[in-house]
């Protein structure tokens, strides 16, 4: 691996949704490349696309043609099992609603280290030496015992973050991650993924 190539390639992307008789193309000959470890923002109104995006990057979704790959992985041509494992592995997700990202009944230590668990990592003290440096990058430590209905939004995306890099992922996407929080909190979350961004890299 080349250290200088982009994290991210898209050449001509289109993706076309099919609903009942219409064809609705939510990405047209989209191109765009992204460096390794730069903190990028997508903006757009709403139905631009963007989460179409996200969707494709992160293995959610397949592109309808052009090309796309992420750490020089062709996801054009990806099976569903290397497209699993893709997911698993290679990308970690911020949602803009915590339900998406935590676990209610787990405590916030317990939800970053169920990833890993998925991923294979059956050593308990890898998972907590992991989890508990995690916590403390984003500043969620002293609160790694609680669960969600005891922490505040920007607490949980502090944790959501956490749980997005458990299995180390080469990319991290967040879909508008502070869409549910002040803007205080909002710029705080903002600044802690840039933080991780240089720390990380």
């Amino acid at each position: 691996m080349v250290e200088s190539e982009p994290i991210i390639i898209c050449e001509n992307l289109v993706k076309i949704y099919k609903i009942a008789n219409l064809e609705v193309v939510a990405l047209q000959g989209l191109d765009m490349v992204v460096e390794r470890g730069e903190v990028l923002g997508i903006v757009g109104t709403s139905g631009s696309g963007k989460t179409t995006l996200l969707n494709i990057l992160g293995g959610l979704d397949r592109p309808s043609a052009g090309r796309v790959s992420v750490d020089s992985v062709d996801l054009l041509n990806l099976s569903d099992s290397a497209l699993n494992t893709y997911k698993r592995h290679n990308v970690g997700f911020v949602w803009q609603q915590t339900g998406r990202n935590l676990i209610p009944y787990l405590s916030a230590q317990e939800n970053v280290e169920l990833p890993m668990t998925m991923s294979g990592v059956t050593n308990p003290k890898e998972r907590r030496n992991r989890s508990d440096f995690l916590l403390n990058a984003v500043g969620m430590h002293h609160r790694r015992t609680h669960h969600l209905t005891q922490l505040s939004g920007g607490e949980q995306q502090r944790v959501a973050i956490s749980v997005a890099l458990a299995n180390n992922p080469v990319l991290l996407l967040g879909d508008e991650p502070t869409g549910e929080v002040d803007s205080a909190t909002a710029q705080s979350i903002m600044d802690t993924f840039r933080k991780l961004s240089q720390e990380m890299d």
